[in-house]
């Protein structure tokens, strides 16, 4: 009897494996770390065999500590970090280069020169993506023009490109399975999120054959099968980080949206069954969405420093020993009597998408102290997320139903009630902490009949903490004020309206 499912989340630093049981419950997880390399300032790589291995050997070892026969596994759901590009030999399997991991930035000057010749537009319109170093596409290209003899061997089809989901499936089926989903092609800045297809113009401006890019299918449906320790199990669902986090969380809805509070913090809005164009710099994405429905979208905006801010109190100011602790020293004091951190330590995200501000602290007097400090820190991370939901709710005229949180600094009771004030927003903390290995295994789960429909995902989950707003409107309104004061100090730009 099929009893379990098991998520792949190959995430920047590490991948995971984790096995959920039919009440979503986790049952094992076992944990392996993926080498970073640095070979020049701003450069970020990866060995794709290190993330295959570091993958396959969390597989194995989640399943032999469990005790759970792969007989008993229902499906295999993979998430990953999105716009990593790799490209192998088909013949061979071999990578022709290092993964150029999404963090890396060679390819800014190639990404400036494309804007100045006047191609940004043309990109956002098919793609809903800004023209950035981020995503693929550079990437690719930089592989093509600098690894010798890759873009003949590429044009005479002897080169396939993929994701990390790609490869590591391409790996794991032996070479027969050659997939994406929409979510991770999305990402590419390849990809035509209108017409559900790859776009010729955007390859022909890249200067990428066609032919080493995978086959486009669904979030959730079979691929194939892959052999898990002697057995045969099928593959069926993928979704990108992001969108994986957006399903886990049970954001099926237009005006849903999570929030991932990690290193930085990612928003996602379900928007529904059509695209809305940003017009405050969010990147419009497609959501995770099952073979035989309606394509759904999202809208999606990063905020830089969330989490990191909370790094920089422990180990650069040295305030604090613990992340924990920030929760116990935050509600030391009453407020943060006027102080404001705006942690631009690697400019602003959206939805300034400035790269020159620096960071600031706005408002010290000689009664500051580190508890106020500590506070305004934290207080910044829900700031930022707040331009952030507040530019969503422009772009697409709807109210924001609900926020789901998820990411370890949700864990802070104290950031999560400011949050809810700041935003005028329920925030809800579900219990399930796994949103982005939750979303994969959802999306596999359904595609094999293990879960029903959303409904019953919907049904069985549950809330860890709910937080709802008390802040007086009049308090709201003149602490943003505050707020984008600051900001404005470290970017001379004009107050939000």
């Amino acid at each position: 009897m099929k009893q379990y499912i098991l998520a792949l989340d190959a995430g920047t630093t590490s991948a995971r494996s984790i096995l959920f049981d039919k009440n979503r419950a986790v049952i094992s997880v076992a944990q392996h770390e993926i080498p970073q390399i640095f070979p020049q300032a701003g450069w970020v790589e990866q060995n794709p065999m290190d993330i295959y291995a570091s993958q396959y050997s969390s597989l194995t070892e989640c399943i032999a500590k469990s005790g759970v026969s792969p007989d008993e596994i229902a499906g295999i759901g993979v998430t990953n970090q999105r716009e990593t590009a790799i490209v192998w030999e088909k013949s061979t399997g071999k990578p022709i280069y290092n993964a150029i991991v999404w963090q890396c930035r060679r390819t800014a000057g190639m990404c400036e020169q494309l804007s100045q010749e006047g191609y940004g537009e043309m990109i956002a319109k098919a793609t809903g993506l800004r023209l950035d170093a981020y995503f693929s596409a550079t990437k690719l290209r930089w592989i093509l023009d600098n690894v010798p003899g890759a873009r003949a061997k590429a044009e005479r089809g002897e080169l396939l490109f993929g994701t990390v989901d790609t490869w590591l499936l391409w790996k794991l089926s032996g070479g027969k399975i050659f997939v994406t989903d929409r979510t991770n092609a999305s990402r590419t800045m390849l990809y035509n999120i209108h017409t559900l297809t790859w776009d010729k113009a955007l390859c022909d401006l890249f200067r990428i054959p066609m032919n080493m890019l995978p086959q486009v299918r669904s979030s959730s449906e079979v691929y194939g099968e892959v052999s898990v320790m002697g057995s045969a199990v099928p593959v069926s669902g993928i979704a990108g980080d992001q969108q994986a986090a957006l399903f886990g969380q049970g954001c099926f809805a237009e005006g849903d949206m999570k929030i991932t509070y990690g290193t930085g913090c990612f928003l996602l809005a379900h928007t529904g069954n059509a695209p809305v164009r940003s017009a405050h710099g969010m990147l419009t994405t497609i959501a995770a969405t099952a073979e035989n429905q309606p394509v759904e979208y999202a809208l999606e905006g990063s905020v830089f420093v969330g989490g990191a801010v909370v790094q920089w109190l422990r180990d650069g100011l040295r305030f604090i020993s613990d992340a924990k602790d920030t929760d116990y020293f935050a509600q030391k004091v009453k407020s943060s009597c006027g102080v404001y951190v705006v942690p631009a330590f690697a400019g602003l995200g959206a939805p300034y998408w400035d790269m020159r501000a620096r960071g600031i602290i706005t408002g010290l007097t000689r009664g500051t102290g580190r508890e106020h400090i500590i506070r305004a820190a934290l207080e910044s991370i829900a700031y930022q997320s707040d331009d952030v939901i507040q530019a969503m709710k422009s772009d697409f005229g709807g109210s924001i139903t609900s926020l789901r949180a998820d990411g370890g600094a949700s864990a802070n009771n104290f950031l999560m009630q400011f949050q809810a004030d700041i935003s005028g927003t329920t925030v809800i903390r579900p219990s399930q902490k796994e949103a982005t290995a939750a979303g994969a295994a959802f999306l596999a789960g359904l595609a094999t009949g293990f879960w029903t429909d959303r409904e019953e995902l919907r049904a069985n989950e549950a809330t860890n903490a709910t937080f709802r707003p008390s802040m007086d409107g009049n308090e709201r309104k003149k602490m943003l004020d505050g707020w984008h004061d600051a900001v404005r100090a470290c970017t001379g730009r004009e107050r939000l309206s």
